[in-house]
């Protein structure tokens, strides 16, 4: 997988606590990388980090991403070879109460390992992970093009935006030829097993209906680009692939980036994600809650488009709305229904089996980074 590129390599994870991060850790794991984390807390208690006992396989860090002197510490302290940069305020919702702290830790979290990796020539590549939601959205039914515009009317969308232009400066002013290869990565909303942050429904669902409460609905018919977390993931490691120059061909990754989300035609509605779900939980309920829906403002309609990624990766998703919508609550029933987490050798060995799972799946469709 991604050309054998991270076997033996030293890779360090920024938000290596939150659902993304754990996932990255775990699969970097499995490619045979020596894995150091950087991060403050653990962001939600459960969690996936917790669950798999990954503080026990990996170098566990601990510091604010806001804290220069701490992110330069870490990484000329591990000297990694590629950085993945995860570290965020993640929750649009929050960002409205908190905004200054979410600005502080997705924009100048940002700055702050652009300023490190200055100071330690051995990272050979960094891939920068912000967000779908770093678009000004217009709304539009068309997916959203790396070259549209940046911003948000929330503080989260704007934060992001702000991350990129940052991102986008230090490549074009620092990193150009000499220095770490950098890209940005954008992705669509991403669930799977083990998410239990607030105000997202996959978490909202699986908590709700492991005490067989009914779920809270905010907003029935928005739209997002649904994907299992092991998508962007498979883009993320197979960009970061190209940056270390394990795989060339006729475009330049180097300070671009790039959106990974589903096929253009998976854009489904949190009632039909709600529904889908509750195919593999008998005796769901749901409800709408019209107060949460109207308490701030958020987009209904949202969708990207990856052509780049395609014309320049080779990358593309694998699994269908059914496949995603399977995997994660096969996961969420393991946790549920069988020690709650107190096993971390146990949910290990199956967040594991469901990456092996998505890779046979990737391969049996053709997937440039699995042959």
């Amino acid at each position: 997988m991604f050309a054998n590129c991270y076997k033996g390599r030293r890779v360090l994870i920024t938000g290596h606590t939150g659902f993304k991060g754990s996932w990255l850790a775990a699969w970097l794991l499995q490619l045979g990388a020596e894995v150091a984390g950087f991060a403050d807390t653990v962001p939600t208690t459960p969690s996936h980090f917790d669950a798999i006992r990954l503080d026990q396989h990996i170098t566990d860090l601990r510091g604010d991403i806001r804290d220069r002197d701490a992110v330069v510490r870490a990484i000329t302290t591990f000297k990694p070879d590629v950085v993945f940069h995860l570290a965020a305020q993640p929750l649009v919702r929050l960002s409205y109460d908190k905004p200054a702290l979410t600005f502080e830790t997705n924009m100048l979290g940002t700055l702050n390992v652009l300023e490190a990796l200055r100071q330690c020539p051995q990272v050979q590549a960094a891939v920068f992970i912000t967000s779908d939601k770093c678009y000004r959205n217009d709304e539009w039914v068309w997916g959203y093009r790396e070259t549209d515009h940046l911003g948000g009317a929330d503080p989260y969308s704007a934060s992001k935006g702000c991350a990129e232009i940052v991102a986008h400066s230090y490549f074009q002013s620092f990193f150009g030829k000499d220095g770490p290869a950098c890209a940005t990565t954008r992705a669509g909303n991403v669930i799977g097993g083990g998410d239990w942050a607030l105000d997202r429904i996959v978490p909202d669902c699986a908590r709700a209906w492991a005490e067989d409460r009914a779920v809270q609905i905010r907003s029935p018919w928005a739209t997002r680009p649904w994907q299992l977390v092991l998508e962007p993931l498979s883009g993320y490691l197979w960009l970061g692939a190209h940056l270390l120059g394990a795989r060339s061909g006729p475009f330049s990754v180097r300070g671009e980036a790039y959106n990974f989300g589903p096929a253009a035609d998976v854009n489904n509605t949190v009632a039909e994600v709600v529904a889908a779900l509750g195919t593999h939980w008998p005796g769901f309920r749901s409800q709408s809650d019209p107060a949460a829906q109207a308490s701030v403002k958020e987009c209904t309609l949202l969708k990207l488009c990856c052509d780049k990624a395609l014309a320049h990766l080779g990358w593309k998703a694998t699994l269908t709305f059914e496949e995603t919508i399977r995997f994660t609550a096969q996961w969420y029933h393991r946790y549920y229904r069988g020690d709650g987490g107190k096993n971390g050798a146990s949910l290990l060995d199956f967040s594991l089996g469901q990456i092996a799972a998505y890779v046979n799946a990737a391969e049996q469709r053709n997937q440039l980074w699995v042959c």
